[in-house]
């Protein structure tokens, strides 16, 4: 794949995401105040750089696990169809559970990855995302705590991949894709 076809164009800066996951923390800490251990649910991959600044500004008790579900693979485009490729290690019934998800985009993957966890019955769900394109949306469903609310761009950066590539930026980019 020819990776020179695009340009990225800074859309949100390192500082105001890092603010924003202190603010976000705060909230979170203080609606999961009486938890006696927070399960946070990282969803792989693009979620990895969000989760580690987020549960380091977190003031709980915290167990981290992950969960991989994929509806893209290396298209721009979501497939609709979500896979669960790595499942959870522990136990979360009876749990105080946070998924923190990268991007809400047509929602098919948080409606997939909710409804599983829903069914181990937690004692708590709630959901924070970095980004929300609440105009691609194509299921109800939305973040309890959510970072930025963006427009319908392909966005790269801060542990978001463009065909596995971008996740390194410290930045939150929009992709541009030059003509041929």
């Amino acid at each position: 794949m020819d990776h020179s076809n695009y340009v990225i164009d800074q859309m949100i800066s390192a500082k105001s995401i890092a603010a924003r996951v202190e603010d976000l923390a705060a909230e979170i800490s203080e609606k999961f105040a009486d938890t006696d251990k927070l399960i946070v649910v990282g969803l792989l991959r693009g979620s990895f750089v969000f989760i580690s600044d987020l549960v380091r500004e977190l003031e709980l008790p915290v167990e981290v696990d992950f969960l991989e579900a994929s509806s893209y693979g290396n298209s721009t485009e979501s497939s609709r169809e979500v896979r669960i490729l790595k499942d959870l290690r522990g136990e979360i019934e009876g749990r105080d559970v946070l998924v923190v998800e990268d991007i809400v985009d047509t929602g098919y993957t948080l409606t997939h990855v909710t409804n599983l966890l829903k069914s181990r019955n937690p004692k708590r769900l709630e959901v924070c995302a970095l980004l929300d394109k609440p105009s691609r949306r194509e299921v109800d469903i939305k973040a309890t705590w959510t970072g930025f609310e963006i427009p319908d761009e392909f966005v790269v950066g801060y542990g978001i991949d463009y065909a596995q590539r971008n996740r390194n930026l410290p930045y939150i980019g929009k992709v541009r894709f030059l003509s041929e």
